[in-house]
């Protein structure tokens, strides 16, 4: 959640055999999980994931031993300041935060939102959501 540095972001995976015959965005989602799946398939359409070296869709299929490249420049993101408020924790454990939001509190920081957002609080919370690269809020639970 911090700024971005204009380096380019280069991974390589290769297909499993469990993942073999699902579709592009499907494999490159397990494979890749610090992105979104959407992020992932506007990535393919854009050439900046292939398979095996070529353009493809993110509904084509991959075989075992194929690979994937992911090669993109992060996005310039602004930094996001950590500032303390009451966060009613519902259940908590070490990959899961579940909070009872109140309706009327920004999610994220935005123009005329830059403070005070459940972003804020989560970054006051726990310092180490300052290295994930996005932040992965689900905002209902019903």
């Amino acid at each position: 959640m911090s700024k971005a540095e204009s380096q380019l972001i280069s991974l390589s995976a290769e297909v499993t055999h469990s993942l073999a015959g699902n579709r592009l965005d499907q494999i490159a989602a397990q494979l890749f999980p610090d992105y979104s799946r959407a992020r992932l398939q506007e990535w393919i359409k854009q050439g900046k994931l292939t398979l095996d070296g070529q353009h493809c869709r993110p509904r084509d299929t991959a075989a075992a031993g194929a690979m994937l490249l992911l090669e993109v420049e992060p996005e310039p993101v602004e930094d996001w300041i950590a500032q303390e408020m009451p966060l009613q924790v519902v259940y908590e454990d070490a990959d899961l935060l579940v909070i009872n939001k109140p309706t009327d509190l920004v999610v994220h920081p935005a123009a005329g939102h830059r403070q005070g957002t459940l972003v804020n609080g989560l970054l006051h919370y726990c310092p180490a959501l300052e290295s994930v690269p996005r932040a992965g809020i689900v905002h209902r639970l019903d």
